[in-house]
Formats: structure tokens, C-alpha cells, sequence
């Protein structure tokens, strides 16, 4: 008996994956409402609801940030760790958040609490995704810090101040943008589900323009465009 060829993620779909694709890098990349959304691809005789997008965009957002984090390089090894309160439904939640030395969002985590049980969460969520240790990490003088530190990251060195780690403390600008754009979370599982979908694909297309020239720039954007169309559309074939 032959094995039934896996189907594309986008059979059953209206529109074709060019139109699917399109809609979810808008959402990601610029501070754009589902409304928003809708009324540019009106503009283009695209006729759909901001329903539609809001469905494209939980169903493919993660599937292609997944894919783009796949193919990145692989990210440094000084980490910088960070953690930001989100204010949700009346409530304190804490975004956990760690970028590399060069800017690259490693992983994110919303969580309750910031206290030491909360940090060991955090570095074995880290240690799994990235599966390598990290030669030195910065943070700031949380104690939660370096309580979890000693249990699971003992032989990685730890500077604890907080004017080295404005690197971490700058990577939460993007997501208090979008906060705004969106009018808070609404749950700390739609705040999980958002940002790390938005983290990767925000990332992909913000190479760090400063140190590039235009020439450099319009090179690395267009191989990076050349990433995202092999990601949305190399299964679209069923």
C-alpha cells in the first residue's frame, strides 16, 4: 500500500497561499489591526474580513515563525536576560525575554510570578529551545537571577548590572508598540501566543540596519524576502 503524501497546510483554503502569506507578514511586521489589514487588501480588490485574517494569522503565524527560527544561524553566546510587566485584564504578568549579543530574540515567556521558581522555568525553556549552554549571561540585579542560575546554569559566568543590560531592556520597545496598536492582551495566553509568533518574524525583517550600508541593506533584505517565500510556500503543493 502506498503512504499518503502529507497535504499542504493550505488545502481547503479560498485564497492561495501568495494572498495567506501576504496578510500574516503585515499583521507581524507592522503595527497593523486585523481592520487594517482588511482595508489594505481592499485596496489591492482583495476582498476578505478581518475574521479571515485574524484565523491566517493564528493558524500560520507560529508554523512560519517556527520555520524562520530553523533557519536562522545559530544565535551567540552571551545571552541577555530581561523581564517587563504586562498589565493584563487588571492583573501583573511577567514577560520574560532573552536576546543574544547581536539582537536576536532567543525566546519569550509570560508568567505570574519573577521569583526563582519562575527564572528556572525561564532558563529550561531557553536550554531546550537553543539546546547549548550560553558562555556568559547579563541580567539585571533580579536575585531570582542568580538563585535559578546556581541550580541550572552553574559553570555559565553571570554579570549582574543594570547599565549592561540595555541591549534586553531596548528588545521590549517592539512589544510595548504593539501592546498599544492592540489595546493590551487580553489573556497571558494570547500574549504567549502573539509574541512568539511576532518575535521571530518581526526579527526576520529587521536586520541591524545601522550597521549596514544602503547597498548591504537592500541585499540582506531581499535574500531575507527570498527566506520568508520559501518558507510560505514550500508546502503548498499537496
Amino acid at each position: 500500500m502506498k503512504k499518503s503524501v502529507s497535504s499542504s497546510p493550505y488545502k481547503g483554503y479560498r485564497f492561495p497561499p501568495v494572498i495567506i502569506s501576504h496578510c500574516v507578514w503585515l499583521y507581524f511586521r507592522f503595527s497593523l489591526s486585523f481592520r487594517d489589514v482588511e482595508e489594505l487588501m481592499a485596496e489591492r480588490g482583495v476582498v476578505l474580513t478581518f475574521e479571515t485574517v485574524r484565523q491566517w494569522c493564528l493558524n500560520f503565524g507560529q508554523m512560519y515563525a517556527n520555520e524562520l527560527r530553523h533557519r536562522r544561524a545559530k544565535p551567540g553566546d552571551k545571552w541577555h536576560l530581561d523581564e517587563v510587566f504586562l498589565t493584563i485584564k487588571g492583573k501583573r504578568q511577567y514577560l520574560w525575554r532573552a536576546i543574544d549579543q547581536h539582537g536576536n530574540v532567543l525566546d519569550i515567556l509570560v508568567q505570574s510570578r519573577r521569583n526563582k521558581q519562575a527564572a528556572k522555568k525561564f532558563f529550561r525553556k531557553l536550554l531546550k529551545g537553543l539546546e547549548y549552554a550560553p558562555r556568559v549571561i547579563i541580567t539585571d540585579k533580579l536575585a531570582s537571577y542568580a538563585a535559578a542560575k546556581k541550580e541550572i546554569l552553574l559553570s555559565v559566568e553571570h554579570r549582574q548590572h543594570k547599565g549592561l543590560n540595555n541591549r534586553a531592556e531596548n528588545s521590549h520597545q517592539p512589544t510595548r508598540q504593539r501592546e498599544r496598536t492592540m489595546r493590551r492582551f487580553t489573556s497571558p495566553g494570547h500574549a504567549q501566543r502573539f509574541l512568539s509568533a511576532f518575535g521571530p518574524i518581526s526579527d526576520h525583517f529587521r536586520p541591524r540596519r545601522h550597521h549596514l550600508n544602503a547597498s548591504e541593506y537592500r541585499a540582506l533584505i531581499q535574500e531575507r524576502f527570498e527566506i520568508w517565500n520559501e518558507v510560505t510556500t514550500k508546502k503548498s503543493a499537496a
